[in-house]
């Protein structure tokens, strides 16, 4: 699927909280897919996917005491094109900044965060996926256990990044785990598109989504519009809803 339109208030909670396919899944445990000994390495588009994606998941993760590797792929700056209020030089500084507050407000042991960022061109990773993959190849080790955005996710940098990540793993012979974000937007609840067969719900607990949310709110930048350029929020609250419910989902 190519460049999914993510544009107007796109599939509701709501139709999500009614998906017979959602509900039918299958729960699995974080700890079982990243053993004791294996790294967890997610790789995150622009800042603040990581948070969206699995902020669930990585407050499991180091609460288990498992070894995190983190990779940013763009800096995020090409979020609020034309905007005179958050003007790219801007973004560049603040939209890594709100990820280590979010990654903080997380709970994450930041003194012990392996945390690479790739410098990668916001909004044209596509057409540097070659190099993408080669980059992460060399960070990439056996045994890890890599989480990336969907192939199919509907954004064009997070299905670069997907291929990109379940490249080098193949290369290195590390294990690949999909997250579905911007999906929750365009997909149908019991769209033929989604692969259902491979996800697995991953449960979360208030307390874990309290957390997340408390980390998305760190992202100022993505949840502010600029009106004098006609740009809406990235991440307004209809957004959030979809991605704060007390489960995340990945695909095996």
């Amino acid at each position: 699927m190519k460049n999914n339109p993510i544009v107007g208030q796109g599939t509701s909670l709501e139709q999500w909280q009614a998906s017979r396919q959602l509900a039918a899944l299958d729960s699995i445990d974080i700890l079982d897919l990243v053993p004791p000994g294996s790294r967890a390495v997610v790789i995150a588009p622009h800042p603040d996917d990581e948070v969206l994606g699995c902020g669930g998941l990585l407050q499991r993760l180091a609460a288990a005491g498992r070894v995190l590797q983190l990779i940013s792929v763009t800096d995020g700056s090409a979020s609020h094109p034309g905007s005179a209020r958050w003007p790219v030089e801007r973004l560049s500084v603040v939209r890594p900044q709100e990820s280590a507050e979010a990654l903080r407000r997380l709970g994450l042991p930041m003194h012990q965060l392996q945390w690479l960022r790739g410098g990668f061109p916001d909004t044209q990773v596509a057409a540097r996926e070659s190099s993408l993959c080669d980059y992460l190849t060399g960070y990439l080790q056996a045994g890890d256990v890599v989480f990336t955005t969907w192939r199919e996710d509907g954004h064009s940098d997070h299905e670069a990044v997907g291929r990109a990540s379940v490249e080098a793993a193949g290369r290195v012979g590390a294990i690949y785990h999909e997250l579905p974000v911007w999906t929750w937007h365009w997909a149908d609840p019991e769209d033929a598109k989604v692969p259902w067969e491979r996800a697995r719900k991953i449960a979360l607990t208030k307390i874990q989504v309290a957390r997340k949310r408390h980390a998305v709110h760190a992202f100022a930048s993505q949840l502010e519009g600029d009106p004098d350029a006609c740009l809406a929020p990235v991440l307004p609250p209809h957004v959030l809803d979809r991605l704060l419910q007390p489960f995340e989902v990945v695909f095996l």
